[in-house]
């Protein structure tokens, strides 16, 4: 592994020694800065459809497994950082060779052990260790997120170090003329040992709160609290926020295709689609679903009122996010109608019943979880076939009393 080399005989560019691109230390602070940026923006772009998927697997969102799932795409991303950075400039390598040899680790570590000074100190156990180490979160992972167990994460992980391995050994996929860091098998085994005692001190987390399985109470309604509104209006901005983007992106890319090089500087064209696209993908989705993006995602519905549903879906798209961006975009001075709309948005969440806030109030609509229109419906299905199941059996037993009574 890149992370950790045996500076010994094999691994000259390892943890433990300077390779001789580096001038200055060794910064081990910048990959796990750029794990933590890079997993936090994959993040930010999963985060609605794994609102979605919360709640339609689990019921809700829960805070725990929300923590996991980010760890673990920080944790993915570590992995390749410590693996593969600092690139090196491609005349400052020195080619270096493999390690075929299974269990050399073995040999180093008795030596190790029967050198002066403390053993945990030494380069060699500590190559051990953090090679398990790295890969144990993987086997955790594996079991508490996935549902899988012990031969899985076992593949997966020799899986994912060979692969590391690999990158190694043809100097990042033919990046680099040759490798210039070592080639291990030890590593791979050590790797994926780390991967299975990952696995199985997951053991440790209740059963219940392992594997991707539907719940058997996700689709029963939950209260309507101002909490889980505010969480479908940050996926609404979310969602809306990467729309927006897309489609300023989007404009650039073809302003630039057709050599329009001017209305690529001014920019202005693609501000107004990235306001009015998104605007009007929420405007249909209302229209025909009766909720926002935010809303689907966290199963709410706005219903009832005195207002006609031809209506009170219009005035409730405009109380949401896209009345706030279009209000903001005014020019100014009427742009600050935009920070008004904001700040009553704001207010009115804690302030109105079960945080219905402004589009509540200007549809006339409350409220509700949508899943109750389902289990109401389960409920009359079910007495339905219950009563459809009887009808039958009467029906028999009155044409065998009409035979016998022949």
């Amino acid at each position: 592994m890149l992370l950790v080399g045996k500076c010994a005989k094999t691994h000259p560019y390892g943890i433990f020694t300077r390779p001789p691109w580096h001038t200055g230390r060794v910064d081990r602070i910048t990959p796990g800065i750029i794990a933590i940026v890079v997993g936090a923006a994959a993040g930010f772009l999963l985060f609605v459809p794994f609102v979605a998927a919360s709640y339609r697997r689990r019921g809700g969102l829960h805070f725990g497994r929300f923590v996991l799932w980010a760890s673990a795409l920080v944790y993915f991303w570590a992995i390749w950082a410590y693996t593969l950075l600092p690139l090196p400039e491609a005349d400052s390598i020195r080619c270096v060779g493999s390690n075929l040899d299974l269990f050399e680790f073995v040999d180093d570590i008795g030596g190790a052990l029967a050198g002066p000074g403390p053993a945990l100190t030494n380069p060699a156990v500590l190559q051990l260790l953090f090679n398990v180490l790295l890969f144990m979160p993987l086997g955790f992972f594996i079991r508490v997120l996935a549902g899988r167990g012990i031969l899985v994460a076992l593949a997966v992980g020799l899986g994912v170090s060979a692969f590391i391995e690999t990158t190694q050994l043809t100097g990042v996929w033919g990046l680099y003329s040759c490798a210039y860091r070592v080639f291990d098998v030890d590593d791979m085994l050590t790797n994926t040992t780390g991967a299975v005692l990952g696995s199985l001190l997951a053991f440790f987390v209740p059963a219940r709160h392992r594997g991707w399985r539907t719940s058997a109470d996700a689709a029963e309604p939950r209260p309507v609290t101002r909490g889980r509104r505010a969480l479908a209006m940050l996926c609404d901005i979310i969602g809306f926020s990467l729309v927006s983007a897309a489609a300023g992106v989007g404009t650039q890319l073809v302003l630039g295709a057709i050599d329009r090089r001017d209305l690529v500087l001014e920019a202005e064209l693609s501000s107004i689609l990235g306001t009015l696209v998104p605007a009007a993908l929420w405007l249909v989705v209302i229209l025909t679903t009766g909720r926002s993006v935010g809303d689907l995602a966290v199963q709410l519905r706005y219903r009832g009122g005195p207002v006609p549903t031809w209506l009170a879906r219009p005035l409730r798209w405009a109380g949401g996010i896209s009345g706030y961006v279009l209000l903001g975009a005014l020019p100014t001075p009427w742009s600050l109608a935009g920070l008004l709309f904001g700040l009553a948005t704001f207010v009115l969440l804690f302030t109105t019943s079960a945080g219905r806030g402004l589009p509540g109030i200007l549809s006339g609509m409350s409220l509700a979880d949508a899943r109750e229109d389902r289990s109401g419906d389960q409920s009359r299905n079910s007495r339905a076939a219950t009563t459809s199941a009887s009808t039958p059996t009467s029906s028999v037993g009155w044409s065998t009393g009409a035979k016998n009574g022949e």
